[in-house]
């Protein structure tokens, strides 16, 4: 019996040390280069030092003007999350992600709330808007309107939210996650200590959910404006080819090209009724 727990104590010392040392590491700058990682980003100084820093990062196929509509739509009671809905629902939550670009959905003000879920009943508070370029929250009493500080109970933590585009010279986007966490004290550390590596499973689903729909965006960007589009070949089909059009969606606000109006009827006859004051991708979200 001694032997027995003597070696589930090794085991678990083993376990704790290799989460420590190579697999937190890891999760904690998932696709991060070192210089994204060491890098000052909006959002780092609502959550001042001592703070835990987490830095992740995706590349993403798209402008940032592709990617900003998705990011801004965060939230329970806006575009959901990207991520495991039904995993965030098994706990109540009502996460409904979309795959539409709703126009109501494309402002967001300093000092708003972000829901955490459909009732309300925790989030975030606005604090940094920078359009095409990041949107930073920070986890808030909703009741009050005002950021939870670490040293408040009865959860004595606070925790910054920042997701930052950076465009490159190639036309992609670089997404880039930050998460920062101050604590109160040890037990509130020690208490947070597992949600690392739910968040990490969480975050990253959200990522490449935001990947897929901005790339799944520019996509149909490219499809609309190729110079390689098949012409009409008489008068007739012209004509109908122009008259097809009259409803679609300019991309002054990165809105898709192609957008059927409620009432237009494509060559598969009528169009699906989209959400109202949304914007509906004709393109396939993967």
């Amino acid at each position: 019996m001694t032997r027995r727990w003597v070696g589930a104590a090794a085991i678990g010392a083993a376990s704790v040390v290799g989460y420590r040392k190579v697999l937190r590491p890891w999760h904690e700058t998932w696709g991060a280069t070192d210089e994204e990682v060491r890098s000052s980003l909006p959002g780092d100084v609502f959550t001042a030092e001592p703070a835990a820093q987490v830095t992740r990062a995706i590349t993403i196929e798209a402008p940032p003007e592709d990617v900003w509509p998705w990011v801004v739509m965060l939230g329970a009671d806006r575009g959901g999350f990207y991520s495991y809905d039904w995993l965030e629902n098994l706990f109540g939550l009502g996460i409904h992600s979309t795959d539409r670009i709703v126009a109501e959905w494309q402002e967001r003000a300093v000092g708003e709330p972000m829901l955490g879920d459909a009732r309300g009943r925790g989030g975030w508070l606005v604090m940094e808007v920078r359009p095409n370029e990041a949107l930073v929250v920070k986890t808030a009493n909703l009741k009050t309107s005002q950021p939870v500080l670490r040293d408040e109970p009865p959860a004595f933590w606070e925790f910054t939210w920042a997701f930052v585009l950076q465009g490159q010279p190639d036309g992609t986007t670089r997404l880039l996650v930050r998460e920062r966490v101050g604590f109160g004290n040890k037990v509130a550390q020690f208490l947070m200590s597992p949600i690392g590596l739910v968040s990490f499973v969480m975050t990253r689903k959200t990522m490449h959910g935001i990947k897929a729909r901005a790339e799944a965006l520019t996509g149909e960007r490219s499809s609309q404006s190729s110079p390689l589009a098949k012409e009409p070949k008489d008068e007739r089909q012209r004509g109908q080819h122009e008259g097809a059009g009259h409803d679609a969606v300019g991309v002054d606000r990165g809105l898709p090209l192609h957008v059927l109006a409620a009432d237009d009827e494509g060559p598969g006859g009528p169009a699906r009724h989209p959400e109202p004051g949304s914007h509906s991708l004709t393109g396939t979200i993967g």
